[in-house]
């Protein structure tokens, strides 16, 4: 994940929690970036007119463009550091998998909603590839089991949307509306 979807990520979180008056320096001091890497990820969400910038802080006007232009640039490939074929199904797969993971994608949207819209046949976590593959090791097959490299500890709705958005297979939208009318009151 590029420094700038991070910056946007906790914008994001940050606006889950209701909390759109925010700092630079602090989201900056916060993900370890440099300041100069949060005022480069404001450029576009000022130009569009998603935040608002003041001398010392700044404040998001519109969440659902900030996470549109992130679920547009996200590239979820890029993250994949390790996948693998898992002759299991995926409840299986999930209740194998290490404790130290967060769950992605169709997973994350089951455990967090206790439903699912479609059934799904993949495995998505954030997590250590080396952790996983010891359970899961190298087997030829189409993936099912992916691994992407972790920069947090909890799965959010917005990361999960913009994980799915991304997801090409064809139940990823049924989870992707169903989650839009979970985030509505977010992206008011």
């Amino acid at each position: 994940m590029k420094k700038t979807e991070l910056v946007y990520r906790r914008i994001l979180q940050e606006a889950e929690s209701n909390r759109k008056k925010l700092t630079q320096a602090g989201i900056a001091r916060d993900l370890g970036v440099s300041l100069s890497t949060v005022n480069h990820a404001l450029h576009p969400l000022r130009k569009m007119g998603a935040v608002s910038v003041s001398l010392r802080s700044f404040s998001v006007v519109d969440t659902k463009k900030i996470l549109m232009l992130w679920a547009s640039i996200r590239n979820i490939e890029k993250d994949v550091i390790y996948a693998t074929r898992a002759e299991m199904a995926a409840k299986d797969i999930e209740k194998t998998m290490p404790s130290t993971v967060v769950f992605a994608a169709y997973s994350a949207y089951r455990l967090a909603f206790k439903e699912a819209p479609a059934d799904y046949s993949e495995v998505y976590v954030y997590g250590d590839g080396e952790e996983v593959k010891k359970r899961f090791p190298p087997k030829a097959g189409p993936p099912n089991v992916f691994v992407l490299e972790k920069h947090f500890d909890k799965m959010t709705k917005t990361q999960m949307f913009t994980d799915l958005w991304n997801l090409r297979e064809w139940y990823a939208k049924d989870y992707l509306n169903a989650l839009e009318r979970r985030l509505d009151a977010i992206l008011a």
